[in-house]
């Protein structure tokens, strides 16, 4: 018997959440009025919090001073790049793992998740090395074949949990009318996990986009995508808070729009397969 829910409970559950969602957003909103402020307003003590006198001065100088559009391109090129690529080799991976398992997929798995606890920094000199001995270091290519190797272990583990989900009687189904192995990816296996493919898509875009480790230790200009940016507001000469924050803000813009508009896809991955 289902337990009855007062709308006491509703309230204060909707309260409770409302005010988790709040501290959670809250260093966001910080981040967005300090940039428009003035740099003595920023370090005021106590802070003002809606009543300061709002400039966009610093969007200005951040412009004046880089080329927001050349770094904003260069994040699009390498968290899309880095994407797409990890996308196509995980997606059969996971497939072939998910439906045609060995006594070695499970012992693979776990190795593959092993190499994400290792820190990037106990790798960074000999990548470094090989990157300045191929010619890769500050290319986009470069980044992009970092970046994938990085997410490539966490894509293949989400999507052969969305795999697991899926019938094997249905593939075993379209094996039977003749389809091949790539019509039976592309067919039958894609259009019933695309919750789960766009929610696998749009953290990995996320995680791509927001990384820093390598991207600041292998790029420098040419290639240097907004976490290189919004580094360079921090120099010897101290932290100019409300320039910083106006990067900040300009670099986190798109992909909050973007994670604004497919909220909902991606919660209908993540819960995927969990109601039965």
């Amino acid at each position: 018997m289902a337990r009855k829910v007062t709308t006491r409970n509703k309230v204060i559950s909707t309260a409770a959440a409302w005010l988790v969602g709040f501290l959670i957003f809250f260093p966001i909103l910080w981040m967005v009025l300090a940039s428009f402020k003035t740099e003595l307003e920023a370090f005021a003590i106590p802070p003002s919090f809606l009543f300061f006198h709002w400039t966009t001065e610093n969007y200005a100088t951040v412009q004046e001073r880089s080329d927001y559009i050349h770094h904003a391109l260069n994040s699009i090129i390498i968290a899309g790049g880095s994407t797409l690529i990890a996308m196509l080799i995980a997606i059969p991976a996971a497939w072939s793992m998910a439906f045609s398992p060995t006594k070695r997929t499970k012992d693979v798995l776990l190795w593959m998740l092993s190499t994400k606890m290792m820190p990037p920094v106990g790798v960074l000199v000999p990548i470094y090395l090989i990157f300045r001995t191929f010619g890769l270091l500050d290319t986009r290519s470069g980044l992009i074949f970092i970046l994938c190797l990085g997410n490539l272990p966490i894509v293949i583990w989400m999507l052969f949990t969305y795999f697991k989900e899926i019938p094997k009687d249905i593939l075993e189904a379209a094996r039977m009318d003749g389809a091949t192995i790539g019509r039976e990816l592309i067919y039958v296996l894609t259009p019933m996990a695309v919750p789960g493919l766009a929610s696998t898509l749009l953290l990995n875009l996320i995680l791509a986009w927001n990384e820093a480790f390598w991207t600041l230790n292998l790029s420098t200009l040419e290639a240097a995508p907004l976490t290189v940016f919004i580094a360079s507001y921090s120099s010897p000469e101290g932290l100019f808070w409300a320039k910083l924050s106006a990067a900040s803000t300009l670099a986190i813009a798109p992909i909050l729009v973007l994670g604004w508009f497919s909220q909902r896809q991606l919660v209908r991955g993540l819960t995927f397969g969990a109601v039965k």
